[in-house]
């Protein structure tokens, strides 16, 4: 099985004099099991326990919170229960980069991916 999952290309988080930038890939197709998307941020560290880092997707018109986690490798992490299943995460510190990926996917699984920074 494929899906096709289209993530937001660059994502702009204003905070007065300050800016986050998250960015994602193009387009891409996979297979379940293989990596989904990374997303990398500019503008604060994955290590700031001020920040939290995560993925929302959008399928049929409606967003959906997939995970977050604030900060450092310690830092609080929070799951929707109904899809903890479904993705695993995981952090690169060093090259600020977040990646979502898919276990059991099914067809109901393809959607617009977006990386997101909660406040």
């Amino acid at each position: 099985m494929l899906l096709l999952l289209k993530p937001l290309l660059n994502t702009f988080v204003s905070t007065g004099v300050k800016s986050e930038t998250l960015t994602q890939p193009d387009s891409v197709t996979v297979q379940p099991g293989h990596t989904l998307i990374s997303c990398r941020v500019s503008g604060y560290s994955l290590t700031d326990n001020s920040y939290a880092t995560g993925w929302i997707r959008q399928r049929q018109g409606k967003l959906e919170w997939i995970f977050h986690q604030w900060g450092s490798g310690s830092g609080s992490f929070y799951q929707n229960n109904a899809l903890k299943d479904r993705f695993s995460f995981s952090r690169d510190m060093s090259a600020g980069t977040v990646t979502i990926q898919g276990q059991r996917l099914q067809p109901d699984d393809s959607a617009v991916y977006y990386c997101v920074r909660p406040q």
